[in-house]
């Protein structure tokens, strides 16, 4: 993410100046909106509070067990910065957004803490932009203000697109997931619910976020916290460790996960699904059941499915090859196998460029 030093120079005393033209009626999130305009390097650093008013159009289009997901379109949009001339916030009106709304059941500290982890993952470019935070009129739930992406998650664009899909997308949608989440895990992040439906674009052929982190921590963050030693996620693409109780969430547990949706993504299929996910499968899993990878799949990628499934790499590397060696633009699917091929039997080549990255082993 691009941090300009003249942002905050020209605007931080005009979000300032404002603070008293605004309030979410909550001590608690005026001061978490406060700070993080204050401390705003850039205009996609930038949250505020949103009137419910100032919102259009608004639909449901979703719902998860924490919560709802609605489309809306913010009619005055996102502050660009100050206008000098007009004394006033230049604003990017009419903008599409997605408002995630936490019922009631949530309790403020896991509001404030997934927003959190949320602006700290933003400003690394591995999730998609917050925009503020916004209070439906009737219920009095908060509710999350983010940029609303076109395409999707990932599980129900591969339902719908997975044969139109080539091998260079896949390797590229491969390439900025692992960035992501190495991002992620970069700021003492774990993610915990790593899954395709938190992972969303406006255009898979281009980039991929990583979204929904209601069920993160920052590591040590409330060790001894009893619910978050509880098992949440969806069964499929939990850690074995995690499922049988020997450990608890760690970063070697998203990069389980992650092995699971570098599965789905090259395959189209989703894990197991001819078995019913109850505690028959979680003991399954644990005993050391994993989804099969296709004969025909190359040994490049189903070696570092196995390496996720292994989980005791930092992150998997191997995806970042392709960026570094700039594997050239296949004219069919057979050459560009091949060379994935080639590249496999290069043992040099991953050993430098895992040298060059310094990933760490668990």
């Amino acid at each position: 993410m691009y941090m300009d030093g003249a942002f905050h120079v020209r605007n931080s005393k005009h979000f300032q100046n404002d603070f008293n033209n605004w309030t979410s009626r909550n001590d608690k999130i005026d001061k978490f909106i406060q700070d993080a305009q204050l401390n705003a390097n850039n205009r996609w650093n930038v949250i505020e509070w949103i009137p419910f008013d100032r919102f259009k159009d608004v639909k449901q289009i979703g719902k998860g067990g924490f919560g709802t997901i609605h489309y809306a379109r913010w009619i005055d949009g996102y502050i660009g910065g100050w206008d000098i001339k007009n004394q006033q916030w230049k604003r990017y009106r009419g903008e599409e957004v997605a408002l995630k709304k936490f019922e009631n059941f949530v309790n403020l500290y896991d509001v404030l803490n997934e927003m959190e982890i949320h602006l700290k993952t933003h400003n690394r470019a591995a999730s998609i932009r917050f925009h503020g935070i916004t209070q439906d009129p009737e219920t009095h739930s908060y509710m999350m203000v983010l940029d609303y992406v076109a395409d999707g998650n990932l599980r129900d664009y591969l339902k719908i697109n997975f044969n139109d899909i080539n091998w260079e997308q896949k390797l590229n949608n491969l390439y900025y997931l692992s960035l992501n989440l190495m991002r992620i895990h970069e700021l003492d992040i774990v993610h915990q619910d790593f899954h395709p439906g938190n992972i969303l674009s406006s255009n898979f052929k281009d980039f991929i976020r990583i979204s929904d982190f209601g069920l993160s921590k920052l590591i040590g963050a409330n060790p001894n916290n009893p619910e978050k030693k509880n098992i949440f996620g969806v069964l499929p693409y939990i850690d074995p460790e995690v499922l049988s109780g020997e450990k608890e969430y760690t970063k070697a547990a998203d990069v389980y996960s992650f092995g699971i949706v570098v599965y789905e993504i090259v395959t189209g299929f989703p894990p197991y699904p001819d078995i019913p996910h109850d505690n028959d499968l979680a003991l399954k899993i644990c005993n050391g059941l994993r989804p099969k990878i296709p004969f025909h799949t190359p040994k490049l990628i189903t070696r570092m499915i196995m390496r996720c499934w292994d989980a005791r790499q930092f992150i998997p590397v191997d995806f970042l090859i392709f960026q570094n060696f700039q594997l050239p633009k296949p004219k069919n699917e057979e050459n560009f196998e091949r060379e994935l091929e080639e590249l496999t039997k290069s043992t040099s080549a991953l050993s430098i460029v895992a040298s060059k990255l310094h990933v760490p082993d668990f």
